[in-house]
């Protein structure tokens, strides 16, 4: 039980970034468990999936609904696709090389980072002295269809890196959907609020490579963290919270590309 406390302040943590960029907070969990506390990636993945399974985030979504910033037959439509793409994604991540996983992992995580981060546009806001600003979006209405397989994409995403899905929901909502950044946070925390990983994690079970009460620890700490993260972003300006999310992705991306050996 002596990683009990650094579990906790695992799961702290991945819960503040959990609530302030709309993520199940694997993005955190899963590079952690491989990098300090010697887990296998497949395994890290596993128990990042296990602890995303309670409603971790419940407190962060009642945040963003009461500010406005969730949508929730959009969150719902979209967790119904994580539930069938979740057990996709993890058949896919047992049956490849845990060096060609984190290839994927790695490239996917810096493609998003520069999505996020627009570094173009950004440098020319820093030439100009634009201040960020508050960007409101102008959703466009989608089908059950386009947000199902949308849920089904990030579901199997989910299932093979253990991050919840909404590092693929955020950008899609963003990007195609015309949400702004924090109604796109809250739908996306709405949508992994149901047991959306359960096919995943009993797959990952079934193979042995499920920690339990590594979970639980981690998931008691993403609770209280997602209340913080959510309260930190809604006091922030979209772009700001946007930027900070791409810095944070190119990081962890870079880390998985540089320790493959």
């Amino acid at each position: 039980m002596e990683q009990a406390i650094p579990l906790l302040i695992l799961g702290l943590a991945a819960g503040v970034l959990s609530g302030m960029f709309g993520i199940g907070g694997g993005v955190v969990i899963v590079p952690v468990l491989v990098t300090l506390f010697s887990y296998e990636l497949k395994p890290a993945v596993a128990t990042s999936l296990g602890a995303l399974l309670l409603p971790v985030g419940i407190f962060a979504v009642i945040e963003y609904y009461r500010a406005g910033k969730m949508k929730i037959s959009v969150s719902a439509i979209i967790a119904l696709g994580l539930i069938v793409g979740g057990w996709f994604g993890s058949q896919l991540a047992l049956n490849l090389p845990v060096d060609t996983l984190q290839r994927l992992y790695g490239a996917f995580l810096l493609y998003a980072a520069w999505r996020f981060m627009e570094p173009r546009k950004w440098l020319a806001d820093i030439r100009a002295g634009t201040k960020p600003v508050e960007v409101v979006g102008h959703e466009t209405g989608a089908s059950f269809i386009s947000l199902l397989i949308l849920g089904l994409g990030a579901g199997v995403v989910s299932g093979m890196f253990g991050v919840g899905g909404g590092i693929v929901i955020v950008p899609a909502l963003v990007a195609f959907l015309k949400f702004d950044q924090k109604l796109a946070v809250g739908t996306s925390l709405g949508a992994l609020l149901l047991p959306v990983g359960l096919g995943g994690v009993i797959s990952y079970y079934q193979a042995n490579m499920f920690n339990v009460r590594d979970s639980a620890l981690i998931a008691a700490g993403l609770v209280v963290g997602a209340l913080g993260g959510a309260r930190l972003a809604l006091g922030l300006p979209s772009t700001t919270v946007k930027r900070l999310y791409g810095i944070f992705l190119l990081f962890v991306g870079l880390r998985f590309l540089l320790q493959i050996g």
